[in-house]
């Protein structure tokens, strides 16, 4: 059986998912060289711990993120991944800009 392969617009999508999806993937990404559990993750974007297992998954499918088998398990963004790559270019681009007039 064949997997379907999705453009780049559908795994941005499934990506970056709703609000909390994206603020886990936020914070992986703003400390590219720093691993979490799911713990800090929790503690860190203020989801719940089902909600944090949840982005978690989807983001280890798409391969965005790297788990790591320690106890406690630890997760980090995956800096090999092309998507993760140029996504970690445009944040360190839009950092510091300021929204609004």
């Amino acid at each position: 059986m064949k997997t379907k392969e999705r453009t780049i617009w559908e795994e941005l999508e499934s990506g970056f998912g709703g609000g909390g999806q994206f603020r886990v993937l936020l914070h992986l990404a703003l400390k590219p060289d720093e691993v979490f559990t799911k713990y800090a993750l929790v503690k860190a974007t203020g989801l719940r711990t089902p909600s944090v297992n949840s982005q978690l998954k989807t983001l280890l499918e798409l391969n965005w993120v790297t788990k790591y088998p320690f106890t406690p398990t630890t997760y980090q963004i995956n800096t090999d991944n092309q998507v993760i790559k140029h996504l970690l270019e445009f944040f360190g681009k839009i950092r510091h800009v300021r929204s609004g007039p």
